[in-house]
């Protein structure tokens, strides 16, 4: 009864913030806590779905952001806590945010899009760069990504298929 009530509350609340909401007979329920794939890259990882962040943020290292043909840029490295294997990126900069953190400090960050694999969903999404080396979890999905596509069960944790991970991926060779 508390996780029919919980979901009923996300909905109402990211109707309530703006957020195209679809029927919640649409929406995929996952956890948490879920597993994450970043196609192209072979990287695998644990995301935490947090509803009470608007935009997500990704572990990113090296973050050098640079204009190329009048477009911002940024190049930067992601590396697989498990393995530690690196991959460098270079992704077109959308926008860049100014985010308060829980101890009162301010930073700025650069925000590109990426394609995201979680609990079996294939998402485009915009995240923010920045070093989440000191947090549990190097990718957090926040409200604009998850709003349309799934809802949250805050007891739970892997709800979601691993459907679209490197077994799927086409430029991942096997």
């Amino acid at each position: 009864m508390n996780n029919i009530l919980f979901r009923i509350f996300c909905v109402f609340s990211l109707s309530l913030s703006g957020h195209a909401v679809a029927e919640t007979a649409d929406l995929k329920i996952l956890g948490w806590v879920e597993n994450a794939y970043l196609p192209g890259t072979g990287m695998k990882m644990i995301a935490k779905l947090d509803t009470g962040a608007e935009t997500s943020s990704l572990d990113a290292q090296i973050i050098k952001k640079f204009r190329k043909d009048g477009k911002r840029w940024v190049r930067f490295a992601i590396i697989d806590r498990d393995t530690g294997q690196e991959a460098t990126l270079v992704r077109q900069r959308v926008r860049t945010i100014g985010v308060v953190r829980h101890d009162g400090s301010s930073q700025t960050r650069p925000v590109v899009v990426m394609e995201i694999c979680v609990g079996g969903l294939s998402l485009t999404t915009e995240v923010s760069l920045i070093d989440r080396s000191e947090f549990s979890y190097p990718l957090l999905l926040g409200r604009s990504a998850l709003s349309s596509v799934a809802l949250v069960d805050p007891d739970s944790e892997f709800l979601g298929d691993t459907g679209c991970g490197p077994e799927t991926d086409p430029a991942v060779e096997s």
